[in-house]
């Protein structure tokens, strides 16, 4: 970090030749940006290399790498024909399991040529997968730097969605190659200019390799996860921020996963063509210079002569709008009406908002259930299946011609805009889970329906009534028919059996409840388990034999599916299902389903959870990776002693608070996906996580300040937790010589 000095902004560009000089015992890889083009030996025990990038850059994407470290190699011809060599640089003893990360480059590479025109521009292409790592991975030009979670993989040590985030990681740093290292950012405010538009790349590439669908809902459910309450919070802001202490904050859900579905409302208004044309412009425009937002912007509009100057509030204002839908049919003149109305609610300093430009993907069913076409007043044709309406006011009217009978609307389909769609009918809802044309939408109505039941049951339970009231038969019959038409696409169908997640249902509520959202939730999956148990079993031992393991699609799904049922199964009967879920672990094959077994044990209070954890570390505590999925299972338990056992893992020999990926396993799973045992009435939670983030602060504060952030939610709960929270917060802003990172999180959550 002391090499030269440097103008360290990201519009100050220059051309890098870079000469190592290392000992040779010591440091026998040595690696650079660019190209290598000579090297040698010193004759006194050092060698030196000298690579030379003959494209600018500025000084946050050089890299130099010296170490002891071994390739997996292979090649690439681009589509001009030139070959450029490949290597993954990992420790010795990591060699086999590169295998998928490299298969995932050359997929990558070759799907930016055929969807984006755009090619590789070096000979060579390096990436170095080390553990000590804050960052999954980062884009240095040429070299790219790896979290090895996401490099290394074989199926007896890796997950279905290990897999597919390596795939989705190693796409997301080489698309960087054109937007982030070509084209990069003119200051730090632009950052979503180049992470969000890649990670829609990355999107797009991950939902060509499997189900387009699956691959959205789960966007959908992350976005929902993360992204919202940030919106919802204390720690709001603009996906491009006004103002920042230390940038290192500002690499949040809101700049990546909100920032990203900017850029897919741009694809949804001016269509595919139209997007490839501008972002043909924007290269063209922008290669090898610093760009802004309104560069991007200008070469959208420009290329497709689409009007986006009020679609640049998107970029202004935080917070998530809030959308809701009056519709009327008039059957004497076949009329039909959708009366649209937006709000974004208020966020920090900024109190007052304007109308956003919203795409609303939508449709028209009728009550056969069949796709109907559509056509506006003033069109003169109709449009069959999905439309989108540009919904740009604050109340706006949209009328439908030639509409023969009252249909139902099918709204916001794809997810089309990073939305909350408010007050729709559940009978609406029940009506779109059975029909709708559009699978992300029927998924979408269909856990519409579980919330709107659960929301119920929640506030039932909070008068005192009990949790246990009979289940709508609608949604037995929707789960059942479901489980029965599984074979279809299994991966769909193991998501539209989970019920919407705690923390979804935490982000409905005014005033947070963590006991009755688990309580009524716990319940629900029991009486369903019970009442679908027979199909459950016959669907887990027809997913029983699946082969050799594959990781194409299908095979995936068939896994998510078999181990949801198990999930329900031991939920039906926890005896029961301890023995099953043992005898799964046992005979598995695989990382996803050992994992999935544990994840069901690691919920029961018997024996035989406690001889499977023990049984999985004697196995695998010689690998980093799977020992911190070893801790993170742990930390997700829903037992009451977890916060306890959590607070022991922190003094186990295998935990390193220097290593950011344990520490993430262990406290972060904790703080961020345990909602019950995180928010124990106690506090020891809360006190817990402090305790993490002072110790954690003057060794890693990029990690301690990511890691204080559930704290800032204090004002979503009631006034005890309220006040347990406040004194954390309070505690740790305190700490002597806190650092720049941790105080901005942890001020902006009191203040």
């Amino acid at each position: 970090r002391r090499i030269t000095y440097f103008v360290d902004r990201p519009d100050v560009m220059a051309r890098y030749t870079t000469t190592i000089i290392a000992d040779k015992g010591r440091f026998p890889v040595l690696l650079s940006n660019g190209n290598p083009v000579e090297s040698g030996e010193l004759g006194d025990g050092r060698h030196w290399a000298k690579w030379v990038d003959p494209h600018p850059k500025p000084s946050y994407l050089f890299a130099l790498v010296a170490g002891d470290l071994v390739p997996v190699s292979d090649r690439f011809t681009t589509h001009s024909g030139k070959e450029v060599a490949l290597a993954i640089w990992v420790r010795g003893g990591d060699e086999d399991k590169c295998g998928h990360a490299m298969a995932s480059l050359k997929k990558a590479m070759r799907w930016d040529e055929d969807v984006f025109g755009l090619e590789y521009d070096l000979e060579v292409f390096n990436i170095v997968a080390v553990s000590d790592f804050n960052m999954g991975a980062m884009e240095n030009k040429g070299l790219n730097i790896f979290n090895t979670r996401y490099v290394l993989a074989k199926p007896e040590t890796a997950t279905d969605t290990d897999y597919q985030n390596i795939e989705a990681v190693i796409a997301h740093e080489y698309f960087h190659n054109w937007t982030g290292n070509r084209v990069t950012c003119r200051d730090w405010f632009q950052l979503s200019l180049k992470e969000g538009l890649t990670v829609f790349r990355d999107q797009e590439f991950s939902a060509d390799q499997g189900s387009r669908a699956v691959r959205r809902i789960s966007e959908v459910r992350t976005l929902r996860a993360i992204q919202f309450p940030e919106d919802d919070g204390p720690l709001a802001h603009p996906v491009r921020p006004e103002s920042y202490i230390r940038i290192d904050n500002f690499y949040t859900p809101t700049v990546y996963n909100k920032g990203a579905e900017l850029v897919r409302m741009i694809h949804t208004l001016i269509g595919k063509d139209g997007f490839r044309r501008g972002m043909d412009l924007y290269i063209s425009r922008h290669d090898n210079h610093a760009a802004t937002i309104e560069d991007f912007l200008a070469a959208m509009q420009d290329a497709s002569g689409v009007d986006l100057g009020q679609f640049k509030r998107w970029y202004e204002q935080a917070g998530t709008p809030e959308v809701t839908v009056e519709d009327r049919w008039d059957p004497a003149t076949g009329s039909y009406e959708l009366v649209t109305a937006q709000k974004v609610p208020p966020t920090p300093g900024q109190p007052e908002k304007s109308p956003m430009l919203i795409p609303l993907a939508m449709g028209l069913i009728g009550a056969d259930g069949a796709e109907l076409p559509t056509q506006l007043a003033g069109e003169t044709a109709s449009q069959p299946g999905t439309r989108v309406l540009p919904f740009a006011a604050a109340r706006q009217s949209f009328r439908f011609r030639d509409v023969p009978s009252r249909p139902v609307p099918s709204l916001l389909r794809r997810f089309s805009a990073p939305v909350k769609l408010k007050d729709v009918p559940l009978d609406r809802l029940k009506f779109l889970a059975v029909h709708d044309t559009e699978p992300f939408a029927r998924w979408e109505a269909g856990q519409q329906v579980a919330t709107k039941l659960l929301l119920e049951r929640i506030a039932a339970y909070q008068r005192g009534e009990s949790a246990a009231a009979p289940l709508d038969p609608d949604l037995i019959a929707a789960m059942r028919r479901t489980l029965a038409d599984a074979d279809r696409d299994p991966a769909f169908a193991a998501e539209a059996l989970m019920l919407p997640g705690e923390t979804f249902l935490a982000d409905q509520l005014e005033i947070i409840d963590v006991e009755s959202i688990h309580a009524v939730r716990e319940t629900a999956r029991l009486e369903l388990a019970r009442v679908l148990e027979a199909d459950l079993a016959a669907a887990y031992r027809e997913l029983g034999d699946a082969g050799p393991y594959n990781i194409d699609g299908r095979s995936i799904g068939r896994r998510a599916l078999r181990n949801t049922c198990v999930g329900y199964l031991a939920a039906a009967d926890s005896a029961k299902g301890a023995a099953l879920a043992m005898v799964q672990f046992e005979a598995a094959q695989n990382m996803t389903d050992v994992l999935a077994a544990l994840t069901v044990l690691a919920d029961l209070d018997c024996a035989e959870r406690n001889a499977a954890l023990r049984r999985f570390y004697e196995l695998w505590s010689h690998d980093d990776l799977v020992t911190d999925k070893w801790f993170a299972l742990q930390a997700r338990s829903s037992l009451p002693q977890t916060a306890e056992r959590v607070r022991e893992l922190t003094r186990h020999p295998a935990f390193e608070r220097k290593n950011p990926n344990r520490v993430r396993a262990l406290v972060g799973t904790f703080a961020q996906a345990n909602q019950l045992r995180f928010h124990d009435a106690d506090g020891t939670g809360y006190d817990l996580l402090a305790d993490e983030v002072i110790a954690l602060d003057p060794l890693n504060p990029t990690t301690a300040a990511r890691l204080v952030q559930p704290l800032g939610s204090w004002r979503r709960h009631g006034p005890r937790r309220q006040a347990l929270m406040r004194r954390e917060l309070e505690r740790v802003l305190a700490a002597p010589n806190l650092s720049k990172n941790t105080y901005e999180m942890v001020s902006k959550s009191l203040a």
